[in-house]
């Protein structure tokens, strides 16, 4: 239950669409939700940050998947599983046949029962190479899940640095923005110096060994000369993307305000 769910939810009570009875029992078993043995739901965390929990898929296996994904359902909020397998992603299509299991960014969704949102301000996913997508795509599911629009800049590293020019006036236009780059890791520098907004940089593991596994990009990123640039952890598109979708929203939320 969010925000908006909880609205719903009061404006039932009130109406008397729903019992007081009823109204009790899905208020208490908010704060902490018992899945077997295994793990503890935050069932107020929709209420208190605007977004619900996220499962990290990774080592999980596909039963406890299914089940996390069945309680989060039952709580009427979006589901958002990231880092999970082929097998994780079919248990939780199982538990929430609605849902989307992506592949390519190894991510699980599935949007909060009831009328369709409308996104509040824009990210733009930037990454250097196609073999960055992966992260980047992860990126633009979170951007989605926290409520803000991603649009996609894909292969638009430095070593043609023409592709990323005729990008310029669009991302210039985005509320926030992250950067997806391995290799040396200069794209975001470059992009930071191009736009008005916050960059959110995302080192990924990619590159040959001086690369070390992303450390190379992670160090240059870091050390950018670029004021409006800060960074995450490697490969952590999740993060980056869950960030930026906060900028925007808030962004829009002033723009709103200001009408």
């Amino acid at each position: 239950m969010d925000i908006t769910s909880l609205r719903d939810f009061l404006g039932r009570l009130q109406r008397g669409e729903l019992g007081i009875e009823e109204a009790l029992r899905t208020l208490s078993q908010l704060p902490v939700q018992r899945v077997a043995e295994f793990a503890q739901l935050d069932g107020e965390r929709a209420i208190r940050q605007g977004v619900p929990e996220v499962v990290f898929g990774e080592r999980k296996t596909p039963e406890q998947i299914g089940k996390l994904v069945s309680r989060l359902r039952e709580l009427g909020q979006a589901v958002l599983v990231t880092r999970l397998s082929a097998e994780g992603g079919q248990a939780a299509l199982v538990a929430a046949p609605e849902g989307r299991y992506d592949p390519l960014s190894r991510t699980f969704h599935a949007k909060a029962p009831g009328p369709e949102r409308k996104p509040e301000g824009v990210v733009a996913v930037v990454c250097a190479g196609t073999t960055d997508i992966p992260v980047a795509e992860e990126a633009c599911v979170t951007v989605g899940f926290v409520g803000a629009a991603a649009t996609r800049h894909f292969d638009v590293g430095v070593s043609g640095i023409h592709r990323l020019l005729g990008r310029a006036q669009d991302l210039r236009e985005a509320d926030a923005i992250v950067v997806c780059a391995g290799m040396e890791g200069a794209l975001p520098s470059v992009v930071a110096g191009l736009v008005p907004r916050p960059v959110i940089a995302v080192p990924t593991s990619v590159g040959y060994g001086a690369s070390l596994g992303g450390l190379a990009a992670l160090f240059a990123m870091l050390n950018s000369c670029a004021a409006n640039v800060s960074v995450v952890n490697i490969d952590n598109g999740f993060s980056a993307g869950f960030q930026a979708a906060l900028i925007a929203r808030g962004r829009a939320t002033a723009r709103s305000g200001e009408r």
